[in-house]
């Protein structure tokens, strides 16, 4: 496992100043597109989940698609996509959430989940927390979140104690 976790370590590229001077982009386009790497990714996130019992996995959008869907059907169950406003065609309920200036808002199917479903949040990237947050927040008005699970996880940001509620946190590559 923790010859994995270095090799997935290894896959992600580094953007300096990007999306703006002084930030450090951990890139993980070079991860996915390298099939053994997406595949570790996969594998590994399935062993931490195989036990539990899912019913749903959550991906928020976008990346967290990427990881989601395989993981899904390897947990065998359902895939619920959450997407900004005005993506989904059906009737919708949506949580808002504090930006550093502003705020943003997701959404997910009314009829996605049901109370009782059991769900995993799965994105690639845990830094402040406030999308991560919103997503379980989301998910609570419907659903039971039994974990959310990272790629990448930012700790000096501190986006892991937004996180709370009882369910199991885990990201596979820190930085």
């Amino acid at each position: 496992m923790e010859d994995n976790i270095q090799k997935i370590k290894n896959s992600i590229r580094d953007i300096i100043d990007f999306p703006k001077k002084g930030i450090v982009f951990k890139d993980i386009t070079t991860a996915i597109k390298d099939k053994e790497i997406f595949k570790i990714i996969t594998d590994e996130l399935y062993e931490k989940f195989k036990n539990k019992k899912i019913d749903y996995v959550v991906g928020i959008e976008s990346r967290g698609f990427i990881f989601g869907a395989p993981l899904a059907y390897k947990l065998n169950c359902g895939f619920v996509p959450v997407r900004k406003p005005n993506k989904l065609p059906a009737e919708v309920i949506s949580q808002e959430y504090e930006l550093e200036y502003g705020t943003d808002k997701i959404e997910i199917h009314k009829d996605a989940l049901k109370k009782g479903d059991r769900v995993l949040i799965t994105d690639d990237l845990l830094a402040t927390g406030g999308t991560a947050q919103a997503a379980v927040q989301l998910v609570s008005k419907i659903a039971e979140v039994e974990a959310v699970a990272f790629i990448i996880e930012l700790t000096d940001l501190k986006g892991r104690e937004k996180l709370k509620g009882g369910f199991e946190t885990i990201s596979l590559v820190k930085y």
